[in-house]
């Protein structure tokens, strides 16, 4: 029986030892929180401050209040004329007609060009038409597709008319079915 006493003799300090740390761990959550923080200051004020550059270079230009920006020039000019070719319909795909692209296609030029643009319609067609031929459906899915379209157009067109007669294309409809 002696030494059941003892064994409750052993179990009463380990319980008064538990409840004490409890008590002393307790209030360290608060400090810890603000060393956490002052840390977490120090370190972004180094970071900011270590990682700028020390000397500014000559390339930086600074604005003056009285500074304007240039006027933006208009796309649109005064002796620019457009001459809209017919219709395109071309199936698009190696599936036999299963979907197909209709689109207008007008080319810039000035206003002394148009009779040559409109005398190499059947030429520009045939350009066009042997480009959307090889563009396959899922590039139409990508947004970015078609400014890329709108460029290849435009170089066929200065290829056949020469840059000097050309200034472009613009695409006046455009529907995939």
């Amino acid at each position: 029986m002696a030494g059941k006493k003892g064994d409750k003799a052993d179990k009463a300090p380990k319980a008064e030892d538990a409840e004490a740390d409890a008590k002393k761990g307790g209030g360290g959550g608060v400090v810890g929180l603000a060393v956490l923080a002052v840390g977490a200051l120090a370190s972004s004020f180094a970071t900011v401050y270590f990682l700028t550059p020390s000397s500014h270079s000559a390339e930086t230009v600074a604005c003056t209040p009285g500074e304007a920006t240039p006027a933006i020039q208009p796309a649109i000019k005064d002796n620019q004329a457009y001459v809209e070719l017919r219709d395109l319909t071309v199936t698009i795909g190696s599936e036999p007609a299963t979907r197909y692209l209709k689109i207008k296609i007008a080319v810039i030029t000035n206003n002394k060009e148009t009779g040559a643009v409109s005398k190499a319609e059947p030429v520009l067609i045939d350009a066009f038409t042997n480009y959307l031929r090889s563009v396959e459906l899922s590039d139409f899915e990508n947004p970015g597709f078609y400014a890329h379209m709108r460029e290849q157009l435009s170089r066929r067109s200065q290829l056949v008319l020469g840059s000097d007669v050309s200034d472009g294309v613009l695409i006046t409809e455009f529907l995939l079915r």
